[in-house]
């Protein structure tokens, strides 16, 4: 089996690319998201094995945060942050909408802020009488 350097222009499985260009702490984690449809290669949705060669397009979905790169090298050994962040090149779009997204974030209402611990008797009464009990 021989070793890929990141400037290599061979191919590696689209789970082993994710892992070694550190969007998932775990292979296995890009393994499920793959499966899982949080990863598109050029558009559509692919398996783990498939290959990712440079100039693919990925969709990756991880938790609230939506990316879309540009393959630049391949690589399926991990290495330093500076290597990972080597290996893809973030679009403008992708980078526009993640900063308004975090934004609306940042700005919106936390669920539960109102409530401050235990009902008092007066809210259980509220909730009583809205409830139908």
């Amino acid at each position: 089996m021989s070793q890929h350097s990141p400037t290599d222009t061979a191919r590696t499985r689209l789970d082993k690319w994710l892992w070694a260009a550190r969007f998932f702490k775990h292979r296995s984690a890009a393994t499920e998201a793959v499966d899982g449809g949080k990863v598109k290669l050029n558009g559509v949705a692919v398996k783990p094995a498939r290959d990712v060669k440079v100039g693919d397009r990925l969709d990756i979905t991880a938790g609230e945060d939506a990316r879309t790169v540009i393959v630049r090298a391949i690589a399926d050994k991990r290495g330093s942050a500076t290597v990972a962040q080597a290996l893809y090149a973030e679009t403008a779009e992708s980078i526009e909408a993640r900063e308004r997204a975090r934004d609306l974030r940042k700005f919106a209402a936390t669920p539960g802020a109102d409530l401050h611990g235990r009902p008092t008797k007066r809210d259980r009464r509220r909730m009583d009488r809205f409830g139908g009990d």
